[in-house]
């Protein structure tokens, strides 16, 4: 959701790219629906893990910031950076995917992990530049 919402808000204003401590092979249904109702569009999103980064020889010292959305991926990314000067931030985030019984539940637990992020953004990075 981060991605897409980053890239949906400020365009290319800076270089994203996300990563998970987990390698899932699909984004979450939920993710795609509610990231949908703010235009942003994550069906062709492909999921990437850290390990997948490192094994890819992706580059961390061409990145400034990484955005931990989890204590897990807080600790992975500060391991990942030890060497290298990246700020690495922690913006605790609800984990919306083991919440709520019912669709409407899980959507709405969705919706204020995607708000969560939106308003950690916007206080980050300032008001959207792009539509």
């Amino acid at each position: 959701m981060a991605e897409g919402l980053m890239k949906k808000f400020y365009g290319h204003r800076a270089y994203v790219q996300s990563a998970g401590v987990k390698h899932e092979l699909e984004i979450d249904g939920f993710a795609v629906s509610v990231c949908a109702e703010l235009g942003v569009e994550l069906e062709r999103h492909r999921v990437r893990s850290f390990d997948e980064m490192e094994q890819w020889g992706d580059d961390l010292t061409g990145f400034d910031l990484i955005v931990a959305l989890s204590p897990a991926s807080q600790r992975r990314a500060l391991d990942m950076t030890r060497t290298f000067h990246i700020d690495v931030e922690y913006w605790p985030i609800i984990d919306p995917t083991g919440l709520g019984e019912t669709r409407d539940a899980k959507l709405a637990s969705y919706r204020q992990a995607r708000d969560q992020i939106v308003t950690r953004m916007q206080d980050r990075f300032g008001p959207p530049t792009e539509a």
